[in-house]
């Protein structure tokens, strides 16, 4: 089989001459002539190969447009409900995907602004995560570590698992990663217990517990976009009695109701991951969400009293702050 007329045989050397190509002429800001000349290529080749690197994704090109804060919502949610600190995005008229992009970079740029050598953040799934660690800066190095915060989901989208998360995200800020080699849900409130008391497993987990950050998304009771439907973990009948039976929605995987308290649930108690109360002892605990349909569970969320800091845009503020009352 060929890939662009390349046998796969060369394809590691083929991979390596694209990177070399693209740094080159986006980090060293070598002409395509200069190039060329360097490596011994015409100019045309050069261009062909600088237009394969972007389409192979070997260059990610990202485009940090300038995201207006919402000062006085920020201090309002910072009162109400007694965070370290809010960061609210204005979002005048974008699509859901645009502002979840600018909600990552402007949390990337503090993450950024937090970051210091010898740190350890920790991380689980979801949508909102994944776009904050897109927007981290491939130059950027702080030497922090990166743990697992929760057990791993195979479906048909690894980029939203917390193991690929964590993996990215170690390789963007020059730290180790700790993968948490488990599931995210057991079988049975037995089996994780004995998968808890796994060495490994628990040498993960008390990484996790000691972070200096974590990075949380917030998840909804929509079965369409919910990851343990997508990926068969829970059926979406039983998905849909969560609701039913006064569930709003989770973070870090574990269910909650509207006053933030941990739903009574058996999946709670199958959950490989941290527990709500080792989330706030992190010193810093950041949850990123926005979108209408997870006001229920933001709000469960944000009285649950793990979240230190939290990322949304101006109209999930309002709406939140309707609600609370």
């Amino acid at each position: 089989m060929r890939r662009n007329g390349v046998n796969p045989m060369n394809d590691a050397e083929h991979h390596e001459l694209l990177a070399q190509v693209a740094s080159l002429y986006y980090e060293k800001e070598l002409s395509q002539v200069e190039i060329g000349d360097k490596l011994g290529l015409s100019r045309i080749k050069v261009y062909r190969l600088l237009k394969e690197a972007r389409d192979e994704q070997v260059v990610q090109i990202l485009i940090m447009w300038p995201s207006e804060r919402d000062i006085q919502l920020e201090a309002e949610l910072t009162r109400i409900f007694h965070l370290d600190k809010a960061l609210v995005i204005k979002n005048a008229s974008m699509t859901y995907d645009t502002a979840q992009r600018r909600l990552g970079q402007l949390v990337a740029q503090y993450l950024e602004s937090t970051l210091k050598d010898g740190m350890t953040l920790t991380v689980n799934m979801g949508q909102s995560t994944y776009e904050v660690i897109n927007a981290i800066r491939p130059g950027f190095q702080a030497s922090v570590n990166v743990a697992q915060a929760m057990g791993s989901v195979l479906d048909h989208n690894g980029e939203l698992d917390s193991l690929f998360h964590g993996r990215q995200l170690a390789q963007k800020l020059g730290g180790k990663f700790f993968n948490l080699p488990s599931p995210l849900m057991a079988n049975s409130p037995e089996a994780a217990l004995v998968l808890k008391d796994q060495p490994l497993i628990e040498h993960v987990l008390n990484i996790s517990r000691h972070a200096d950050i974590a990075l949380l998304g917030i998840g909804g009771l929509n079965p369409e976009s919910s990851h343990y439907v997508k990926s068969g973990i829970i059926p979406v009948e039983k998905f849909e009695q969560l609701s039913a039976e006064g569930a709003v929605g989770d973070i870090s995987g574990k269910f909650i109701d509207i006053n933030g308290r941990l739903h009574n649930c058996v999946y709670n108690q199958c959950i490989i991951g941290l527990n709500l109360d080792e989330l706030r002892e992190i010193p810093n605990t950041i949850a990123v969400a926005l979108g209408e349909e997870k006001i229920p569970a933001i709000l469960g969320s944000l009285r649950t009293g793990v979240i230190n800091t939290f990322c949304t845009d101006n109209h999930t503020a309002n709406n939140l702050i309707r609600l609370n009352g």
